[in-house]
């Protein structure tokens, strides 16, 4: 298990919930959801998808309809590509809203392709003027690049070294890292070596948690604690277990877009149990791993009482994080997306055909929604704000963490400054260095 996939779901009823108890938002009318996982092979992404569309499990007959109740007004995707594109094929034939929450595509962003689909994550617009400014703040003139070998990979690396070049940063070498390799081809070794053996005690890594992944955690294993990594994702290298002291990543500097803080959903995380939800199967497994609560291997709900006290808050780190995490975000954002489209589309019905035997109606086909979607699709709800330019500012600003792994486990992740390329020049990088914690070996 993934556990911190989990929080992907609690956002989702974190955000629901929120809005049915709002007597403002959808009034009289309760939001509800399905959950489907997504396999991790490819070619079994779309198993779970027609399984939803159709309610047949396990054969499947095209433009059937097996399900009795009315079908989802939009479907929520991520956090891969490859998941968001195959499931974004099928979507499109039946022009059903699609939301992605994992990070933004420009692949995604073709409306010939894609004209149902919604990405509610930021470009990365000012993510090399914010990592050159760290550069430029610490006077680090000698660096290394490791990239995903893809269509992002091949862009990012054009505007680092031009910005780099810019502010005379010498780059030490340039790696690109194709998503199919493995530990056991000759090259991934070689270049591993070529990078542990490098002068450059400073090196900047771009890609997403799964293009490189298997390639972080041979990193982790290698023991490189003597340079530090500049990020641009909060990376999931931290769910391995051994029995270290020490973390590579120690020390790490990773660049976030901003976003405002949850305390709501963090107070949220820490009341979830099985007891709270008795049909989530997942929660008594959790409980059964971690607070030793035995469980009904049947229907998967707990046998005896637990501790009173037991929460998702008391787990580690580096197992479970409670605070709110980018796609959790974006997860969050669609929701009320929806939902406030949802909301527009209803007072028009009510407009055009009030009552219908006495009842007010909400009956629609999901593609409707997309005229209301499309008007402004990307708000900032939190804490019931309504802000259309929030896109715009993620993308220009960016919270800068640190991470402290030391001892290995810790696994927090601790804001110590910021970056916006609004600010005026010379104020654009804020940074608190008091608080920064380095790799044990750098100097």
């Amino acid at each position: 298990y993934n556990f911190k996939n989990y929080q992907f779901v609690l956002a989702l009823v974190f955000a629901i919930e929120e809005i049915n108890r709002n007597p403002h938002l959808l009034p009289n009318t309760s939001l509800g959801f399905e959950f489907f996982n997504v396999q991790y092979v490819e070619r079994g992404i779309l198993v779970n998808a027609i399984n939803w569309i159709t309610g047949q499990k396990p054969y499947h007959i095209p433009n059937y309809n097996c399900r009795k109740k009315s079908k989802s007004a939009a479907v929520l995707t991520g956090t891969t590509l490859a998941a968001s594109a195959q499931v974004g094929t099928l979507m499109q034939l039946y022009k059903t809203p699609q939301l992605t929450f994992g990070p933004f595509d420009p692949i995604l962003g073709d409306r010939r392709q894609f004209s149902s689909l919604y990405q509610m994550a930021p470009k990365d617009t000012s993510l090399s003027l914010a990592v050159v400014s760290l550069m430029l703040h610490f006077k680090w003139s000698w660096v290394g690049l490791i990239l995903a070998d893809d269509h992002k990979g091949t862009h990012i690396v054009s505007e680092l070294r031009r910005e780099l070049e810019n502010i005379r940063v010498c780059i030490a070498f340039v790696e690109m890292i194709p998503g199919t390799w493995t530990s056991f081809s000759n090259k991934f070794w070689n270049n591993l070596w070529k990078i542990q053996e490098s002068s450059a005690n400073v090196i900047i890594i771009y890609g997403d948690t799964y293009s490189l992944q298997g390639f972080m955690q041979n990193i982790g294993q290698l023991l490189i604690t003597w340079k530090v990594w500049v990020l641009n994702a909060q990376w999931d290298y931290t769910n391995q277990a051994d029995y270290f002291l020490l973390d590579s990543f120690h020390g790490s500097f990773i660049f976030s877009h901003h976003r405002e803080e949850s305390f709501e959903f963090t107070n949220f995380i820490k009341t979830v149990n099985p007891y709270k939800y008795p049909e989530d199967n997942y929660l008594p497994k959790l409980w059964f791993l971690f607070f030793k609560c035995s469980f009904s291997e049947f229907d998967c709900h707990l046998l005896e009482n637990c501790h009173p006290n037991a929460s998702l808050d008391l787990l580690p780190r580096h197992i479970f994080d409670i605070v709110m995490s980018e796609e959790s975000y974006n997860i969050y954002n669609a929701v009320y997306t929806v939902a406030h489209s949802l909301h527009e589309m209803s007072l028009q019905q009510v407009q055009m055909q009030p009552y219908a035997n006495g009842k007010k109606q909400m009956e629609f086909f999901p593609w409707q929604l997309h005229p209301f979607l499309r008007k402004n699709p990307t708000n900032n709800h939190m804490r019931g704000h309504k802000d259309s330019d929030w896109k715009e500012k993620l993308s220009s600003d960016y919270d800068i963490l640190n991470f402290w792994n030391f001892p290995k486990g810790l696994g927090l992740k601790v804001k110590i400054g910021t970056f916006s390329s609004n600010a005026p020049i010379g104020q654009q990088l804020s940074l608190t260095e008091q608080m920064i914690r380095w790799p044990i070996k750098f100097t």
